[in-house]
């Protein structure tokens, strides 16, 4: 423009640069500051007071264009807050309530930028489930169904998907009465091509909702009727729906119904209508029987294979988008003819587009698509032909996508490789050539779609076929998968570098150790001490640890171990030290504890002692993990250095982050430990729990044994007190033989008799008080006592006081050894009432669990002692009776009498002293 104004006149060198400054002028005028003139900004504003209803009411009836959208946008907003109120005043101002009225039109002759905020509005409504649509069907529908036949095709697609979207949700009636209605009347001829397309698209969305009959009865007849559309495009559509509609029908309608009509279309003179009867014919070969496909399909595909190799490519890519699926559904029903015819088409479809010499001659889009799809097919046809053809049928195939000038076909050639080696088999050293081929692309796409599987691929292909030949050819993968990695790391896709060194990890696994710690090991350990990308670093770690984790020889593990230690750990470089602390993190999770901590702990926690801040931060981080990996008590030892190592960080660290972050461990350790307190408290007092509960089983279980040992004692007792006197001086006469030695000296032998009976009998009242006190109450017992004391000793001192005593000076001797002996007996029987205390405790323990059962066995039993008692105070008037009758006798016998009742009187008071003791 300039030069040719300057050409114009001869000063054009001065009028060119005049003009330029003018123009420069132009773009450099003041921009006013405001965008919007006063009158505008009045007519924008809107009272604050105003609630959301209020305010989007108000906004659609006087609001500008940019208003209403913004209100319609965001009207799903609405129903969520309040969809009563919403769908009662705001969605009426919607829809066109007034015709007249101009102001409350909004969709009624609006601009397309209304209608399709309108038809998203409502699609997120009933995506979302907002709403139950049952409510507001009418409201919805309404709307939906008047803008559905918009002059614009791109507002009224946005509506159609709106109704089909509804349709999911709508009652059956609903959908009969306010769709289906209104589609018989738009699919006639008379309605516009866009309407009876809307229509079939409707029709086959309706199909799902109804049976069978309603289908044929209903829908039938108008799908047929569309089919014969003078309108390609309204055949090709409805030929495409024809499948849910024969889904709806069923198997023998299907057949007898539209399956004519299927072969019909596929003879259509519009290509377009062709493909999608095509499409649908083999889409529902499952619904068809082997005699069907022999006569009807088998006809039609050989067909259309001719037909679209010498006319339209447009058929060839749909077919071989299907031709993989379509060869193995017909296998059963191909003869060999057949099967080689489609074999020969499949290979001439991989080359569509190519010369013979293999330069590309087409840059058809078309071309490339059918050859890509004939990479997709690919491991299809290697079923189809048997993998025992593969080299002579498929191979050259094969070679040619894999080698394709077309990056894309390349890329789908490497996506569908690792299927293929799967499917070969023992076969798989067909294809290294190819493998090899790929891995040496230059194109990093073909190198993404290949390292995707190429663990799978690495297995198939190291793990099977000769040994011989696989050993050939480790050099020439090994020098492969190096290229490709050193091809990736050179460029900037950082996430295939990091697909790519995760993937490599299986050679661990596949590789021998040798080659693979000669090969890839320093190749990794080079991407790990220099790649400065974190991910690719972390995956490298990864990679190492793997290898060293599955290397068999020592020697090799040891050197790759020292170089972790020697170039990370104690690297000079700071990022050296924090690779080797993420190389840790990673060890944790490949290595076991034990061999981490032989290993690898010591190294980190000598980190502690770093002169760099991020390092003994990246330390602290690693804590809790280090932590978990110990065990008492075998690593004791390395608990406590790294016990040293925090306590050590909580003294001296300076830096504030690191304070911050030894701190969060310290109080996670201490939370530690005070849950491990609380665990062993809660597991005593389980213990103790389970002891009371085992103890309350015992003694539930002891309990009637020792009622009935209580009942037995009770009545063993009642005999006792039965039994006669006699038999009760013969059990207590053995006691008492040593106290009867010293009066053996006695000159009459009436007496002994006389007085041995008596300090019998009477100790065994003695006794047998003390036994029934034991199960008495202690206040009873000792009032009981007390009274049978003083009655013994008021009587004593009577027969003392009644009787002379002469007492000599030879006699002092026998007392002293009388009082000796007493003492002997009184020990003797404090050691057999010593014996009996645990007798008597748990006879008391039994005792007292049965007291209400045994009142009234004491009471008769106190009654009984009283009149025991009566009984001995009558035996000791009887003895004092015999004592004045032998006062006629000489002075010497009554000097021996006198010694001897004495001697009896202290043997009777001795006993009553140690009964009273035991009771």
């Amino acid at each position: 423009m300039l030069p040719g104004r300057m050409a114009l006149s001869p000063a054009g060198v001065l009028c060119g640069p005049l003009e330029e400054l003018q123009e420069l002028a132009f773009i450099e005028r003041p921009i006013r500051r405001s965008l919007k003139t006063a009158e505008e900004i009045d007519q924008l504003t809107v009272d604050e007071d105003l609630n959301d209803i209020e305010r989007a009411v108000y906004l659609l009836s006087v609001g500008q264009e940019v208003q209403r959208v913004s209100v319609i946008s965001n009207l799903p907003s609405l129903v969520r807050q309040n969809p009563a109120e919403t769908f009662r005043r705001v969605v009426p101002k919607v829809r066109v309530t007034c015709p007249v009225c101009v102001t409350q039109e909004v969709l009624n002759g609006a601009g397309a930028e209304i209608q399709l905020a309108a038809a998203a509005s409502f699609l997120t409504i009933l995506q979302d489930d907002i709403i139950l649509i049952h409510t507001h069907t009418y409201s919805i529908l309404k709307i939906v169904l008047l803008h559905l036949n918009h002059r614009d095709t791109v507002v009224s697609n946005a509506w159609l998907e709106t109704l089909l979207l509804a349709i999911n949700a709508l009652p059956k009636e609903t959908i009969k009465q306010e769709v289906l209605n209104p589609l018989l009347h738009q699919s006639q001829l008379s309605h516009a091509p866009q309407a009876r397309l809307a229509s079939c698209r409707i029709l086959g969305k309706v199909a799902c909702k109804f049976d069978s009959y309603i289908v044929k009865k209903e829908l039938l007849p108008l799908a047929r009727s569309l089919c014969q559309d003078p309108e390609f495009e309204v055949r090709a559509c409805m030929c495409r729906q024809l499948e849910s509609i024969a889904r709806a029908t069923g198997v023998d309608d299907t057949r007898t119904e539209l399956l004519p009509d299927l072969v019909e279309l596929a003879g259509d003179e519009d290509s377009s209508v062709r493909l999608a009867a095509f499409d649908t014919i083999i889409n529902l070969m499952e619904m068809m029987d082997s005699d069907d496909q022999l006569h009807v399909v088998i006809p039609l595909v050989m067909a259309v294979c001719e037909a679209s190799l010498q006319e339209d490519e447009t058929i060839m890519a749909s077919l071989s988008f299907q031709f993989g699926k379509l060869c193995n559904e017909l296998a059963g029903s191909l003869l060999d003819e057949q099967k080689s015819h489609l074999l020969q088409t499949f290979k001439e479809m991989c080359t569509t587009g190519l010369q013979t010499d293999g330069n590309q001659t087409d840059s058809n889009n078309e071309s490339t698509l059918i050859r890509c799809n004939c990479c997709y097919n690919l491991p299809a046809m290697v079923v189809f032909a048997d993998t025992a053809h593969f080299l002579s049928e498929l191979y050259p195939s094969f070679s040619s996508l894999c080698s394709d000038p077309e990056v894309c076909v390349r890329r789908s050639a490497a996506a569908s490789f690792h299927q293929v080696v799967k499917l070969l088999g023992s076969k798989v050293q067909l294809v290294h050539k190819e493998l090899l081929c790929l891995l040496q692309d230059d194109a990093l796409e073909v190198l993404d779609a290949l390292m995707t599987h190429v663990e799978e691929t690495l297995e198939a292909v190291l793990s099977r076929g000769e040994n011989q030949t696989l050993d050939n050819k480790f050099p020439d993968l090994m020098a492969g998968l190096l290229l490709a990695e050193q091809k990736i790391g050179r460029s900037l896709r950082w996430r295939l570098h990091e697909k790519l060194l995760q993937r490599y990890s299986c050679l661990a696994r596949l590789l021998p150790g040798e080659l693979l710690h000669q090969s890839f090991s320093p190749r990794i350990f080079i991407i790990l001490t220099t790649n400065k990308v974190l991910p690719v670093q972390k995956a490298a770690a990864r990679t190492f640890c793997t290898f060293l984790r599955y290397n068999r020889k020592q020697e090799q593990r040891q050197e790759m171990m020292g170089r972790l230690i020697q170039d990370l750990a104690q690297g000079r470089s700071y990022w050296h030290r924090l690779r080797f602390l993420d190389v840790c993190e990673t060890a944790t999770e490949i290595f076991s504890r034990k061999y981490f901590n032989k290993h690898f702990l010591i190294p980190a926690l000598e980190l502690v002692h770093d002169p760099v801040a991020n390092v003994r931060y990246k330390l602290c981080q690693l804590l809790p993990r280090l932590r978990s990996s110990l065990r008492l008590p075998a690593d004791k030892q390395l608990l406590q250095k790294l016990d040293f190592c925090v306590q050590k960080l909580l003294c001296k660290e300076k830096d504030k982050d690191v304070v911050a972050m030894i701190r969060k461990f310290h109080k996670r350790q201490e939370r530690d430990l005070l849950d491990q307190k609380k665990e062993k408290e809660e597991t005593l007092l389980l213990e103790m729990l389970e002891r009371q509960q085992n103890e309350g089983k015992l003694n539930s279980d002891k309990h009637p044994e020792r009622k009935r040992r209580d009942s037995k004692t009770s009545l063993s007792a009642t005999k006792s007190m039965s039994v006669s006197s006699s038999a009760g001086a013969s059990s207590s006469y053995g006691k008492e033989m040593r106290k009867a030695k010293l009066s053996r000296s006695r000159s009459l032998t009436s007496q002994p008799t006389t007085s041995k009976p008596v300090t019998s009998d009477r100790s065994l009242k003695v006794k047998e008080l003390s036994s029934g006190s034991a199960s008495g109450k202690a206040s009873m017992l000792t009032s009981k006592d007390d009274s049978l004391r003083t009655a013994h000793f008021s009587m004593g001192a009577q027969s003392a006081s009644s009787m002379p005593v002469l007492i000599r000076s030879n006699t002092t001797s026998l007392l002293d050894r009388a009082s000796t002996l007493d003492q002997r007996d009184h020990r003797t029987s404090t050691l057999e009432q010593r014996d009996h205390r645990p007798n008597t405790l748990d006879y008391r323990t039994v005792n007292m669990d049965h007291r209400n059962n045994i009142m009234d066995h004491r009471t008769s039993t106190l009654d009984q002692r009283d009149h025991r008692t009566s009984t001995l105070d009558q035996r000791d008037h009887r003895t004092s009776t015999l004592d004045q009758r032998s006062k006629t006798m000489d002075r010497g016998c009554g000097m021996k009498e006198g010694q001897s009742r004495k001697l009896s009187i202290n043997r009777k008071s001795n006993s009553f002293s140690v009964q009273s003791g035991r009771d």
